[in-house]
């Protein structure tokens, strides 16, 4: 080749290069330069869900060897002690979560989020609409939130990419997650609360707690009310400011193949046999389907007429999401089979629950959480205690992303602290529960399904998802330690 031919496309090369040089980085904000610095190394460092939980059985099993002295026979005979404690809580949990996924992905409600996502003008109104919906619906239960702002985050990412709004979409991932990172703790679904409004509960049984700590105490309180009011607004606001330009933007396309949606979206249901037989009207009848979602529903409600807003608990909100889900589509059948096709997003959820189960194992085995728990409540006064216990649910739950399993290794003690310090027991709860979703920003296990439905790798959005972590820190200590109960 002579050198006439290799030339001109030396000359465009340099031209390019000194163009992309002398193109000027668009201005942001410290907060946005905050968010972007974070993402940039967590995407290149963070393990996927499964391997993080490996390596904090390591970082539990260290700490207990040097912390306590335990060998390391102690330590894996108390790993494997714990691993299957969890179990009817476990299933407890992935009940939430499926029940929540099939009312979630009713046409009925999939149709209210498609009305959603046609609000946004802008990329960043559509980052502040997922997470106010998310912090709502997480309210009413953690499982719903969850599901419903996944779906919202697809939705809104497809809904931009058609229209050519700027939407970050790991940014609004995480928008879609902050129901299950800063509100459900104060709503229907506390695991703690809804674990001490049980009659004859674990805590009542080992003497921590004289009585049933009804929702009226932690959820139906000005306190937690409030909690929460300020959150969502707090929450908006930081997702508003940590939107990048929109020259920095990444949308849905650089993540999903979003022409498998159209595909999804053309699909047609199973179409109904032309004479169908005794056994195919049993199977779709609306009729028997109806009647026990009914009755289930009468039922439901009737324990809130006799026993008031204190007889919501675990077992009751779950009997009520089962059979609100078989109102919505009374069919058995259909029904049957969304429930099926819901818990295959929660096989996640199934896989690191006996590992968690097995790192509480660890903490409790050797002594490691006694010696944690004690350290942090001996420098706990009246004034501070909400803040204590915010952080100590929040250093747990990066060991052990199940509130009720931590509510069960530290509830105690720190109910009987609490009281000591005149602290009211719906105060002790709804302070803990924050620190429990707090952290949940660090720790991917709950963004399993969210990840499976948006199409994300907990790389790509976890480090907007810290920074959030790190920008509620003062909030949060501010506002537990000012607001009275």
């Amino acid at each position: 080749m002579s050198q006439e031919e290799v030339q001109p496309k030396d000359i465009t090369e340099h031209k390019s290069s000194n163009t992309q040089r002398t193109q000027p980085d668009p201005p942001m904000t410290p907060v946005q330069k905050m968010g972007e610095v974070i993402a940039d190394r967590v995407e290149r460092w963070m393990p996927n869900p499964f391997l993080f939980a490996i390596l904090l059985t390591y970082v539990a099993a260290a700490a207990a060897f040097l912390s306590e002295g335990s060998g390391p026979v102690e330590i894996a005979q108390s790993w494997y002690g714990g691993f299957w404690n969890l179990l009817q809580f476990a299933m407890q949990m992935v009940i939430i979560l499926v029940t929540a996924n099939v009312v979630a992905y009713h046409p009925r409600v999939r149709g209210g989020i498609l009305f959603l996502v046609k609000l946004p003008k802008n990329g960043r109104q559509a980052v502040v609409l997922v997470g106010v919906a998310s912090m709502i619906t997480g309210w009413i239960s953690w499982g719903l939130g969850l599901i419903f702002g996944a779906i919202l985050v697809r939705e809104m990412g497809k809904h931009a990419e058609t229209t050519k709004i700027k939407i970050h979409y790991p940014l609004l991932a995480v928008a879609g997650y902050m129901g299950m990172s800063l509100t459900w703790g104060w709503g229907l679904s506390s695991s703690a609360g809804l674990l001490q409004a049980t009659e004859n509960n674990a805590l009542m049984q080992l003497g921590f707690v004289d009585r049933v700590i009804p929702a009226t105490e932690w959820v139906f309180h000005s306190y937690p009310l409030t909690l929460t009011a300020l959150s969502i607004i707090y929450g908006s606001l930081m997702l508003y400011l940590l939107c990048p330009p929109d020259e920095n933007c990444r949308p849905i396309s650089r993540y999903v193949d979003v022409s498998d949606d159209a595909e999804i979206d053309m699909a047609e249901e199973p179409a109904t046999p032309s004479n169908p037989t005794l056994a195919d009207r049993i199977d779709n009848s609306l009729v028997l389907g109806g009647i026990i979602a009914f009755t289930g529903l009468i039922l439901f409600v009737s324990a809130f007429l006799t026993e008031g807003l204190a007889a919501l608990d675990l077992n009751v909100l779950n009997f009520g999401f089962l059979m609100i889900g078989m109102i919505l589509y009374l069919s058995p059948t259909k029904y049957q089979k969304e429930f099926y096709d819901a818990v295959l997003g929660s096989a996640g959820v199934i896989l690191l629950f006996p590992f968690y189960a097995g790192i509480i194992g660890i903490m409790t085995g050797t002594g490691l959480v006694d010696s944690m728990t004690e350290s942090l409540l001996s420098i706990a006064t009246e004034d501070n205690f909400p803040v204590i216990a915010w952080i100590t649910g929040g250093i747990l739950n990066l060991f052990v992303p199940s509130a009720g399993g931590e509510w069960a290794i530290i509830g105690g003690p720190m109910m009987v602290v609490g009281s000591e310090l005149n602290i009211p027991y719906g105060q002790i709860i709804d302070a803990y529960a924050v620190g429990d979703a707090h952290t949940n920003l660090l720790n991917p296990f709950w963004a399993i399904p969210l990840l499976a439905i948006s199409g994300l790798r907990a790389r790509d959005m976890f480090g907007y998802a810290i920074t959030m972590m790190i920008l509620l820190v003062p909030f949060i200590a501010i506002t537990l330690y000012l607001l009275p109960y």
